[in-house]
């Protein structure tokens, strides 16, 4: 019996990333002003055990959560090497939270193209972040993009 591949349609695919990717900034957020010294991958595991999420968003969740895990510091490294009179720490926690994940998907996930990290990175800033955020955080991701050349 030939076994067909099941393609989810790239439009419901893109949202459903979108939606995680929301999720992913409730949990960073969580996690950031909990300061309980839990990982992100713990954090979310909490979050899990109380919050419905759909099955379909959660593995890319936690993609984010265990890579922040892994690559935090790397990420914070590169991120506060574009900020221009800024440090990372002395952002909103929800700008900090938006540039971490963007920024992880362009320093180490191959599969999400760099200016899809910076659209969604400046629409989660819309929605969630201040008025100056979708700006600030635009300006800081293209200067990630630039000196990764």
């Amino acid at each position: 019996m030939k076994q067909t591949e099941i393609r989810v349609p790239v439009s419901s695919a893109r949202i459903n990333r979108t939606r995680a990717r929301a999720w992913a900034i409730q949990m960073h957020y969580q996690w950031d002003v909990s300061k309980n010294g839990n990982s992100l991958s713990q954090t979310l595991e909490d979050i899990l055990a109380n919050r419905r999420v759909s099955a379909i968003r959660i593995p890319y969740v936690k993609r984010i959560a265990s890579n922040l895990d892994r690559y935090g510091t790397q990420v914070d490294d590169s991120l506060n090497g574009v900020l221009e009179n800024w440090r990372l720490d002395r952002l909103a926690a929800i700008d900090r939270a938006v540039l971490r994940i963007a920024a992880l998907e362009m320093l180490f996930f191959n599969d999400v193209p760099h200016k899809v990290s910076i659209l969604e990175g400046v629409r989660l800033a819309e929605l969630y972040g201040g008025s100056e955020s979708p700006g600030f955080v635009n300006g800081v991701l293209d200067a990630l993009m630039a000196g990764k050349g």
